[in-house]
């Protein structure tokens, strides 16, 4: 990517995206949801509501994780004057899951491994970016024209859908009602139907960790995306056409279908946004203020803020509660010893629990956060972006030529997400097509992921290249001359995260939401990271649960 192009709808301000949004949601036919998804998702009181500023400057926290969830805790934290400790096992960047690869010196093009994308609904999100003073690119194309290529048929995307209607269709042995409802009714079925069955007050618990649900509710979340599908009565080559043309949903149809469900309550893929220069200028930002000893971002003499040290290359190997029940202790390795022990008054655990599983854990837990520890699922996602030197996507082939979007399809590479950088070029000579560009050639999810991912690097190479070139309908091996060189990221494979976000199966949020955010050891262990959220896998569900997990360890010192 490139941010080059000087006509962006950038930096919406609060007035701006709930203007949006407020207008969406009027569109769908729930006016009265929108009140409700801006609170849920706006960031949580400030800690100073439960304690002064300066008033614990004895207090010694431990952080384990310094991702979104661990620096956001950190940041509030640190108002009230805690000494603060931050343990990652990587040695070579921040930020956890957000993971920005850069293909040059000057970081103009790179590539995104772990969030790719801001909702304007996020506020939590917002409220840091905001804060952090960080500048945001819209990427939603007023033009989109990607990719659909299922069955061996290549079709482009259009906004009701008719090109599916009139090509797909008959590739797939649809039921005479199925065959009469044009696809954005058929899509709307499958899913605005059940959102729509449930009254605002009831939707507003898509949002929510509660100890239980309306029964209504708990029936979306007790079934997969799949067995709800059937119970509406779709055939199999109906959900087989959804599954394909919206792949990454497809390739979850085993999971919640409340985990779809509250995505679409909060219009989480209207007119998304991107961090300028990459993701990962969150994370550095929340670095630079942390190691500050006078950070701007605060509303705090800075004599009265706490102070916080961030360890890299520190790996977690134990969480202990000492005898006497008021401390807890950390085994840790480092970069050069092992087995080192430090005593905290409390501990905030923001690392996957994929990870957090290996841990040597005494006492242990309640046994329903141990099984959740256990059972909790994690999907995987392979992503291989492509530097290439001219964007082909761009030129004017047969096709037509692709700014941004994301174009799906039935191939093992499920998705392929075009640079935004030149949506809004209003001069077509600055931004040229034969400009290099970064083009996110495979994303996808669970077991593609895994299936895509357990072979050779050269054999991963070529069959992500094969499935573009096919996709776009190019002769074999003509990007062998276009990619300049690659990088491919599967996150089973990253041993300090074994899979790339938590997303519930059915029943998980029931038996195990709750149960998650309850603090251990006489509410001295709290938990972080989007999988303690509602949002998982997105950089919302992490802020929040860091900022929320800070606020309740400040409600107990009261």
């Amino acid at each position: 990517m490139s941010d080059q192009a000087a006509n962006y709808l950038t930096n919406p301000s609060d007035s701006t995206r709930y203007e949006i949004l407020r207008n969406a949601f009027i569109n769908a036919g729930r006016p009265e949801d929108f009140e409700n998804v801006v609170e849920l998702l706006n960031p949580p009181p400030d800690i100073t509501s439960y304690a002064a500023p300066g008033s614990h400057k004895n207090l010694k926290v431990g952080i384990i994780g310094a991702g979104l969830a661990g620096l956001s805790a950190a940041f509030e934290l640190r108002k009230i004057g805690a000494e603060i400790t931050l343990y990652d096992a990587m040695e070579d960047r921040i930020g956890g899951r957000v993971y920005t690869y850069y293909f040059d010196q000057d970081r103009r093009y790179y590539g995104e491994f772990g969030p790719m994308r801001i909702p304007l609904s996020h506020g939590t999100t917002w409220h840091y970016i905001n804060l952090l003073h960080l500048n945001t690119i819209s990427i939603t194309s007023p033009f989109p024209n990607n990719f659909i290529y299922v069955h061996n048929t290549r079709i482009r995307r259009d906004r009701d859908g008719d090109n599916i209607t009139k090509y797909l269709y008959p590739l797939f042995n649809l039921t005479d009602y199925e065959k009469s409802l044009p696809w954005s009714e058929l899509n709307a079925y499958a899913f605005d139907s059940a959102l729509l069955s449930l009254t605002p007050d009831i939707r507003r618990e898509l949002l929510q960790i509660l100890p239980a649900y309306s029964p209504e509710y708990s029936f979306y979340l007790n079934n997969s995306i799949r067995e709800i599908l059937e119970m509406l009565g779709l055939s199999q080559d109906a959900i087989n056409l959804i599954a394909s043309t919206d792949s990454l949903t497809g390739g979850l149809l085993n999971t919640s279908y409340g985990e779809p469900l509250q995505e679409l309550y909060s219009m989480d893929y209207l007119n998304t946004y991107r961090i300028a220069g990459g993701m990962i200028n969150l994370p550095c930002a929340f670095y630079n203020s942390l190691i500050s000893r006078d950070p701007g971002e605060y509303d705090i003499a800075p004599d009265l803020l706490g102070n916080v040290n961030i360890n890299f290359g520190h790996n977690i190997t134990g969480i202990y509660q000492n005898s006497s029940g008021s401390k807890v202790i950390l085994r840790y390795n480092s970069t050069c010893k092992t087995n080192i022990y430090e005593e905290f008054d409390y501990v905030i655990c923001a690392i996957p629990f994929s990870t957090l599983r290996e841990i040597d854990i005494k006492p242990f837990f309640r046994n329903q956060k141990m099984q959740a520890i256990r059972e909790l699922f994690y999907s995987d996602s392979f992503k291989a972006a492509f530097f290439c030197n001219r964007r082909f996507w761009e030129e004017n082939t047969a096709y037509g030529r692709m700014n941004g979007g994301i174009s799906f399809t039935d191939l093992p590479i499920q998705s392929i997400i075009y640079p935004s950088d030149h949506i809004q070029c209003t001069e077509p000579s600055s931004c040229s097509p034969l400009e290099p560009g970064v083009l996110v050639s495979s994303y996808n999810v669970n077991q593609d992921s895994i299936r895509v991912a357990n072979q050779s690097e050269s054999r991963k190479f070529s069959l992500v290249k094969r499935n573009v070139e096919e996709v776009h309908g190019l002769p074999e091996k003509f990007l062998d001359s276009i990619v300049k060189c690659n990088k491919m990221v599967d996150w089973n494979q990253q041993q300090w995260f074994r899979g790339a976000f938590a997303v519930d199966l059915p029943g998980q949020k029931i038996n195990f939401a709750h149960t998650i955010l309850e603090p251990e050891y006489n509410n001295r262990v709290f938990f972080a990271g989007e999988h303690t959220s509602v949002k998982h896998g997105w950089m919302q569900g992490s802020l929040y649960s860091g900022m929320l997990a800070a606020n309740t360890l400040a409600m107990n010192l009261r």
